[in-house]
């Protein structure tokens, strides 16, 4: 019953969004939130630019960030060494510069850095999408569930391709989005990854909550020889095909922004038929 509860609070916010890309307006926000903005593009990246400005009217926004592009970290923590921050104001507001990994930038602001703990956490705008298993790679949805993991509301916010898209049109996503869950509209536990089409906001079809698609990515390596004689291999990737139409992949290649809700627990039902067998390593002996 709970978890219907949430699922119909977030198909309210579906509703609302989709009249915000019709483009009529959501309203101010209830109430002043304090957010806090991180990325893993780093913190000249264009995508943070554009949320930090889509987010202005909804409150107090503090920018802490990697100061350099650390994209392809997931989860990864700096704890090896001293972090150097550098503070600077622009227009109105505080941007923290962090020689961190993503995740550690969000624990240290929380910790340290900020005078008060956020409403929301917000990663991004990331350059490129984060859909199915990719999200494990992703420091950008490493960083909000760093951010779950302190009890705090958060997501992340991709847009689906790098080349002739606009932040602007994600980032007026995620300020919608912010606005219409406000301060309490992610429960604790679970944190929001959301993915924007590469489309003008006019063209977006609206919102739909997804499932994470499961399977692995297309990943590939070409082989070739190095100047010295050496045997090199070129890492790459493609995208997939979308697979049902209630998943992250088919929505963002449909024309809808992706909202995904996931978890940190990481424990996973077992199927009747493998638990007998995993019940009996409870009886081994290991003296």
């Amino acid at each position: 019953m709970r978890y219907r509860r949430r699922a119909l609070g977030i198909a309210i916010l579906a509703l609302v969004f989709a009249a915000a890309c019709g483009g009529t307006s959501n309203g101010p926000a209830p109430e002043s939130l304090n957010i806090l903005v991180t990325n893993d593009d780093g913190i000249e990246a264009p995508g943070i630019l554009a949320l930090a400005e889509a987010l202005r009217p909804l409150g107090t926004v503090t920018v802490a960030a990697p100061r350099d592009q650390k994209s392809g970290a997931s989860h990864g923590v700096t704890s090896d060494r001293p972090i150097s921050v550098h503070e600077s104001e622009r227009q109105g507001q505080r941007w923290i510069a962090i020689d961190a990994l993503p995740a550690t930038c969000v624990r240290l602001a929380v910790e340290e850095l900020l005078p008060v703990r956020p409403d929301l956490v917000i990663s991004g705008i990331n350059r490129g999408e984060n859909l199915g298993t990719v999200t494990f790679y992703s420091a950008t949805v490493g960083a909000a569930r760093e951010a779950a993991f302190l009890g705090l509301p958060a997501m992340a916010v991709n847009l689906a391709t790098p080349n002739g898209a606009s932040y602007e049109t994600a980032a007026a996503a995620a300020a919608a989005i912010a606005r219409a869950l406000g301060k309490n509209g992610i429960a604790r536990g679970v944190y929001l990854n959301v993915n924007v089409p590469p489309l003008p906001r006019e063209r977006l079809k609206g919102i739909r909550i997804t499932r994470q698609d499961t399977r692995a990515p297309v990943d590939f390596f070409k082989k070739s020889a190095g100047p010295d004689g050496t045997v090199q291999y070129t890492p790459g990737w493609q995208h997939l095909d979308p697979a049902g139409p209630d998943t992250d992949i088919w929505a963002v290649r449909n024309g809808y922004v992706s909202v995904s809700v996931f978890g940190f627990d990481q424990s996973a039902a077992v199927p009747p038929s493998r638990a007998g067998s995993l019940k009996r390593l409870e009886s081994l002996s290991l003296r």
